[in-house]
């Protein structure tokens, strides 16, 4: 992350980020009308110092079902306080009151079935409240708010690519020709290798056009949906973008040349060997967001060294991503880089 470049140039102020799992609360936007009944049971759940996985295994020890049975929205971050919906088959015959997994770490919330398990990437986004403690400049991360409330670029997060970018070693490796076995595994480091190469692309963009340059030709996303399509520069074009209707975007590599520019296909040269190894894998090309919104972003002044921020981000995206525009932040916490995500 240290390499890619600055939409706002590189923040004067440093600071500490999860001192403790408070300084990092996360509440999951899940914007779904539950049925109230149904072979489903979906739960509300406030987690503390645990990872996803782990609490999944436990959901389904509890509720006497494999752990593949206990489904989530998404991965949300071990060193945090983080609010999020798992969901697990229960026979409509059958009581379960799983608040009797309540604990210092675990406290269910909300309790409620529904006729079908809970979907990865179900949500709609995160709420965050970020407190950065030791901060040494907050005048210049004041300064910034109102520049990174216009977007900041959309990259991956470091914990995308293993401790030390192992993820991306694996990757050099798979594409080598070294089989890995474990479907699981195999997934995270193609998934890396995808986000690295959107990473340098969309770093490379920030430093000679910005985010909001346009080329002539672009290839577009469409808001909210992975469609894509190729298109002039016109009028039309321009008042779907500031509509919000389509999106400036970025490759998610695959298979052929569709949905690239010339441009980014030039730029694409020093990957080769890792886009024929996606390509023969069978991954087709994606497009994501070129950069992202903190929606309702708002800072609060604790004192002289502590700083208190909320915003909203769509599902996918990264909160890192936003604070490294404001401050060059420290995580103190303890932890594995591959135990959190989107």
């Amino acid at each position: 992350m240290a390499s890619l470049n600055y939409l706002y140039g590189k923040p004067l102020s440093q600071g500490n980020f999860k001192h403790n799992p408070e300084d990092f609360v996360v509440e999951e936007i899940l914007d779904i009308e539950f049925t109230g009944e149904g072979e489903h049971v979906c739960l509300q759940i406030i987690k503390r110092g645990e990872n996803t996985a782990y609490l999944a295994k436990q959901i389904a020890k509890f509720a006497g079902v494999a752990p593949r049975d206990v489904s989530y929205a998404g991965l949300k971050d071990r060193h945090g306080v983080c609010t999020q919906w798992f969901s697990v088959p229960v026979p409509i015959k059958k009581h379960i009151d799983f608040s009797q997994l309540n604990s210092d770490s675990l406290v269910v919330i909300n309790q409620i079935r529904h006729n079908r398990k809970l979907k990865t990437g179900c949500h709609r986004g995160n709420r965050f409240e970020i407190t950065l403690r030791n901060v040494t400049n907050h005048l210049d991360v004041l300064a910034r708010i109102n520049a990174v409330r216009q977007g900041v670029p959309n990259y991956f997060a470091e914990q995308r690519f293993g401790h030390d970018g192992h993820n991306l070693t694996m990757a050099e490796r798979l594409f080598s020709g070294e089989h890995i076995r474990d479907k699981k595994l195999r997934g995270i480091v193609i998934s890396a290798a995808r986000s690295h190469i959107f990473n340098q692309i969309v770093s490379r963009r920030v430093i000679e056009h910005g985010l909001a340059k346009t080329w002539h030709r672009e290839v577009f996303l469409l808001s909210g949906s992975n469609a894509f399509f190729e298109d002039d520069l016109n009028d039309d074009i321009v008042e779907r973008l500031n509509q919000g209707d389509i999106l400036l975007s970025a490759p998610l590599v695959g298979k052929g040349k569709k949905g690239l520019t010339e441009t980014e296909l030039s730029w694409l040269e020093e990957y080769t060997s890792w886009r024929e190894g996606l390509a023969e894998l069978g991954l087709k090309n994606e497009r994501r967001s070129l950069r992202v919104i903190p929606n309702s972003l708002s800072v609060k002044t604790i004192d002289d060294a502590t700083l208190k921020l909320n915003f909203e981000l769509p599902k996918g995206c990264y909160a890192t991503s936003v604070l490294r525009e404001l401050i060059e932040h420290k995580d103190v916490s303890l932890r594995d880089k591959q135990d959190f995500g989107e």
